[in-house]
């Protein structure tokens, strides 16, 4: 069970080494990057790739992590009770079971993906490490031990908006989604909008980067941005005379796709007229 990558998602040599490190140690694989990185989709690939069903629990700032084992509905169960009703004396009929709870009693071993972790309280990793450590939980209302019967690939997602704990991070196998260079860019951009012109590309690119590189920027536009604005460009027929730029035009073509705050816009709008001022 090794993953390559597939046809529509680019794996780096040190992700996939990565991803196939974590399944062999049976370690949660913690991924770190800036957002629009690809993280999420990830998770998708790698089980598509290895034949694999997947489990998704997106992480809120009010998640908890009881939320993923089992949530016991004891307002119901005093109502129905309330209401004379016959369901009310299985406590199992209050019983909502979490995604690790799906993930565990699965009839075959699968992905489990928890995204964007950091998003959660500090105690949120915290709470979950006996459970991804172990691979089993007790539920308190019936008695019962939960286990897994194929334990799971677990990916977790991280944007890095809060330090996680260090016991929660022993418990990882870790890698960070470095920015891609141009090259892997070329190779992800020929998945999504595969015949594109050779000029065209490297005009657009070399723009992008001068525009992540730029000093001052507060959002740097990521990997999925710049496969919209390219969209955008071939849709309107752009050339590569079209996308150059002047100083007097530091905007790039079609900017409402790479640059997502008026801070940043102004920053290329003062950018041209200092360009203005000095002709």
């Amino acid at each position: 069970m090794k993953f390559q990558g597939t046809d529509s998602y680019v794996a780096t040599e040190d992700l996939t080494i990565a991803v196939n490190a974590a399944v062999t140690l049976e370690r949660p694989l913690l991924v770190k990057g800036e957002p629009g990185t690809g993280k999420t989709e990830l998770a998708r690939q790698v089980a598509q790739a290895l034949g694999l069903k997947m489990l998704e629990w997106n992480i809120k700032s009010t998640t908890k992590a009881q939320q993923g084992l089992y949530e016991y509905d004891a307002v119901s169960r005093l109502r129905d009770s309330q209401l004379g009703e016959e369901r009310v004396h299985d406590v199992r009929n209050y019983i909502r079971k979490g995604k690790l709870w799906q993930a565990f009693e699965a009839d075959s071993k699968l992905v489990l993906l928890i995204d964007e972790v950091d998003k959660a309280d500090i105690e949120f990793p915290n709470d979950l490490l006996q459970e991804l450590d172990k691979m089993e939980f007790h539920v308190y209302e019936t008695g019962e031990t939960i286990r897994a019967r194929h334990r799971p690939i677990v990916i977790i997602t991280s944007n890095n908006e809060k330090e996680l704990p260090d016991a929660f991070l022993r418990r990882c196998f870790f890698h960070y989604i470095r920015f891609p260079d141009m090259e892997t860019m070329r190779r992800i951009v020929d998945v999504h909008h595969p015949g594109i012109k050779d000029a065209l590309l490297t005009t657009a690119l070399t723009q992008f980067y001068e525009i992540r590189d730029q000093a001052g920027l507060k959002k740097k536009p990521s990997t999925s941005e710049v496969l919209d604005w390219l969209k955008l460009i071939l849709a309107e027929d752009l050339t590569t005379d079209d996308l150059r730029r002047d100083g007097a035009d530091a905007l790039p073509k079609l900017h409402g796709a790479l640059l997502k705050n008026e801070q940043d816009v102004h920053l290329f709008e003062r950018l041209a007229f200092m360009a203005r001022r000095q002709r």
